[in-house]
């Protein structure tokens, strides 16, 4: 063979493992997508269903500018009794969690895979919330992580780590007044004044904040 066919023939065998590896990849990024859609769709029907009226207002899949890029957060859940700002993991297999350990990990069926720790990723959401809410003590914005799968901990399930329905029960032992319905309110205009449009472009500005800071979501 020679060198010009071998050449012509490595070529077209790479394009071919080239184009299965990106539509593997998108295919993956498409299932997560879809999977975490259907968590924050769960949850949002749950918290919409078992917290409305005058006391509770849910904002969800809110995108902020924080510090030199952008934070996400799946749910915000205002109320007289505190800002619940929720992240939703919607996961299958084992979890194996350490609330001090930088990552999880994640075992299905024979795979095992490392996750960000949630309890980590969400407190930059909260200090982003806290930032914007500085008249507000930061004790009144908590933070609360939800897994929506069918998930099994493998280990004890950290503080602040629930279940739905768990989620739910936390919410509803939340009683002690922090805030009047005026400043409620008031949480709400300013949450949706600061919050960034939801498109495709933000959510574009945001990966891109991702990639410059910790390549990986948050």
């Amino acid at each position: 063979m020679s060198s010009t066919v071998y050449l012509e023939t490595s070529l077209i065998a790479f394009g071919f493992i080239f184009f299965a590896f990106a539509v593997g990849y998108w295919l993956g990024r498409y299932r997560a997508s879809s999977a975490q859609n259907h968590g924050e769709a769960l949850v949002c029907r749950e918290l919409q269903a078992n917290f409305s009226g005058p006391y509770y207002h849910l904002l969800n899949h809110i995108t902020l500018k924080f510090k030199d890029g952008t934070t996400q957060i799946d749910h915000i859940l205002v109320s007289r009794f505190g800002v619940f700002v929720i992240e939703t993991k919607d996961y299958k297999g084992w979890i194996f969690a350490n609330a001090k350990h930088a990552t999880w990990t994640q075992v299905l069926y024979r795979w095992k895979f490392k996750f960000q720790n949630p309890i980590f990723q969400n407190m930059r959401h909260v200090r982003a919330v806290q930032e914007l809410f500085d008249f507000l003590p930061p004790e009144a914005i908590k933070s609360a992580v939800v897994f929506t799968g069918r998930a099994e901990f493998k280990t004890e399930m950290p503080s602040g780590v629930y279940t739905l329905p768990g989620l739910i029960d936390h919410l509803r032992a939340a009683t002690e007044e922090v805030m009047s319905l005026n400043r409620v309110q008031f949480c709400v205009g300013r949450l949706e004044t600061a919050r960034l449009a939801i498109s495709g472009q933000t959510d574009l500005e945001h990966v891109k904040s991702l990639q410059r800071k910790h390549g990986g979501p948050n």
